[in-house]
């Protein structure tokens, strides 16, 4: 079952990002699994692709195998992609509650403001009351 158009269009753009080294969606290895990444489908449509595949396995004869030192960079920037994206998580957990804090602050400030405004009228009517004799 060949692809539709608009996956081999996918995948067409993809190959050129990959192959100028422009990655988008991947780590930029020519690997058919990183054209179905980068293409953003599955890797089962890069094989039903067969032009597309055939065009791949033209440009890229052999794999490309990566140097340990790249795997390890690779790795490196996966886990701190992680690590990132957990303290981002964390930081909008926590804006949340300072937001919610600076709203309930805000409330009690207000409060307090009108309860001492009523204190002060209680002790006003106390002191007229007393200075008229009562």
């Amino acid at each position: 079952m060949p692809v539709s158009a608009a996956t081999s269009a996918k995948l067409r753009e993809a190959m050129a990002r990959l192959l100028a080294g422009e990655p988008l969606h991947s780590d930029g290895a020519l690997t058919k699994e990183n054209l179905a990444r980068e293409a953003q489908v599955s890797h089962a449509s890069v094989h039903r692709a067969e032009d597309i595949l055939a065009e791949w396995n033209a440009r890229i004869p052999q794999q490309v195998l990566r140097t340990p030192g790249e795997v390890q960079r690779d790795e490196t920037i996966a886990e701190l992609k992680g690590k990132l994206r957990k303290a981002s998580q964390k930081v909008t957990e926590l804006q949340s509650k300072l937001d919610a804090l600076a709203t309930v602050t805000a409330n009690l400030y207000h409060e307090n403001i009108e309860l001492k405004k009523k204190l002060s009228k209680q002790q006003q009517n106390r002191l007229t009351v007393l200075d008229n004799g009562g």
